[in-house]
């Protein structure tokens, strides 16, 4: 059994572990929804490049890109840490600091 970093928080915005062997249901999910996370920011690379590109971006839309930007670079960390983690090159538990 091992302790891994979920890729979403709880209510509170904190993380959430799971203690299993892997190979639950709550496993396969967070592997589905990893794997969103990472083609949702590879896309949003894609078009963060194109819009910047075009450099004609209001101050709004440019502080939007940057919020999208941030919310994903934090899902593709989290996703990392918690592979690092069980991978054995890190720890993914509630000690670990953020």
């Amino acid at each position: 059994m091992n302790d891994r970093l979920l890729p979403w928080t709880g209510a509170d915005g904190k993380p959430c572990y799971l203690v299993s062997d892997g190979t639950g249901p709550v496993s396969r999910l967070a592997d589905q929804i990893e794997s969103v996370q990472l083609d949702m920011a590879d896309g949003l690379l894609d078009h963060a490049a194109e819009l910047l590109a075009e450099q004609r971006l209001t101050g709004e839309e440019l502080r939007y890109l940057a919020r999208r930007l941030s919310e994903s670079l934090r899902d593709v960390k989290r996703v990392a840490e918690s592979r690092g983690a069980r991978l054995g090159r890190g720890t993914a538990s509630p000690a670990a600091p953020s």
